[in-house]
């Protein structure tokens, strides 16, 4: 991961290096020495485990998990995707079931006006517009990973905010153990939440350990610019040691809650998918192994890294979880 947190006496990175540079500039590099660390991983869904420990504390340094846009690649070398690889090549079931549908689908989907409820076992408990989220949370840029349970991956730079700061604003009560996401729900806009094959809204869920982990981004750019529709606008989750489908998009509703949230593709299929979903390259998916992965953009596969390559920032959540048993 590489992050850059705005400060507001400096020019952006994002009109220091406007996208077509960001483009150039990657094309050059895929040219030299430096592809020869370049590495694969991106986003998507897996069995219903046990509650996750209470006492783990999420990390406060990521430091070694953090670079600047500005740098082109993540902390471990990867060159970012192209943008036009990121816009269209998406899973977002609520418009389309292949990839390239969710682009062509969702032009004209509507993102302002937008709101996001926080509501549940909280003491502040509101109703956040797009421009509140924008302006009282610093947007930060960050470089992650993402992987799928597909088995694929990217390299993509987000711009957003921590989750843990609109957490820490509405203040969860000591009773809330998980953070539960919906989608929007409108099949007149969305034409795949009309498909009967799933329980829509689109749900997800973290516990509330998992979402105050400071690599836990509510994401409402890429690029340094605004998220498309099909990337999840305005604003969706970024979870970069879970499998991809667990970075619920377009969100409208956040709930603190004391049970565990059922997703939709829990619901769906409980057999493959579950709650925690953490990328593990030593359990396969029922119907394939995750032990490898395709980098969108390259040839060849490589290795999965445990988490996604963030286990130094997140392995002590799950101290206590057998992570074979509980994927």
């Amino acid at each position: 991961m590489l992050i850059k947190r705005n400060d507001p006496n400096k020019i952006p990175s994002s009109e220091i290096t406007p996208k077509d540079v960001y483009l150039s500039r990657r094309k050059f590099m895929t040219g030299g020495a430096a592809v020869a660390a370049a590495s694969v991983l991106a986003a998507c869904r897996p069995a219903r485990p046990p509650e996750a420990p209470q006492g783990a504390a999420p990390s406060e340094d990521v430091s070694e998990a953090v670079t600047t846009v500005s740098e082109m690649t993540d902390e471990l070398g990867n060159p970012l995707n192209e943008y036009q690889d990121i816009i269209t090549y998406n899973n977002f079931y609520e418009f389309a079931t292949d990839k390239a549908g969710p682009a062509l689908l969702s032009k004209d989907f509507v993102t302002s006006p937008w709101q996001v409820e926080v509501t549940g076992l909280v003491n502040n408990p509101g109703i956040y517009d797009m421009s509140d989220l924008l302006s009282k949370f610093d947007q930060e840029e960050r470089i992650y990973r993402l992987r799928c349970v597909e088995a694929w991956s990217m390299v993509i730079p987000w711009n957003g905010f921590p989750l843990r700061k609109l957490l820490d604003e509405v203040e969860p009560t000591a009773e809330a153990k998980y953070v539960r996401f919906e989608t929007l729900y409108d099949p007149d806009q969305m034409p795949g939440q009309n498909s009967r094959w799933y329980d829509w809204p689109y749900v997800e869920g973290l516990t509330v350990e998992e979402a105050m982990n400071d690599l836990t981004l509510m994401a409402t750019g890429i690029y340094g610019e605004q998220l498309l529709p099909q990337n999840g606008a305005p604003i969706r989750l970024v979870v970069p040691w879970k499998y991809g489908f667990k970075s619920i998009k377009s969100i409208v509703k956040i709930e603190l809650t004391d049970t565990m949230p059922i997703s939709l593709w829990m619901s769906a299929a409980p057999n493959e998918y579950g709650f925690f979903a953490n990328v593990n390259p030593n359990v396969a998916h029922p119907r394939w192994s995750q032990a490898t992965e395709r980098r969108i953009g390259e040839i060849g596969r490589r290795e999965t890294l445990m988490f996604n390559g963030y286990e130094e920032q997140v392995a002590a959540l799950y101290d206590g979880v057998d992570l074979r048993e509980n994927f």
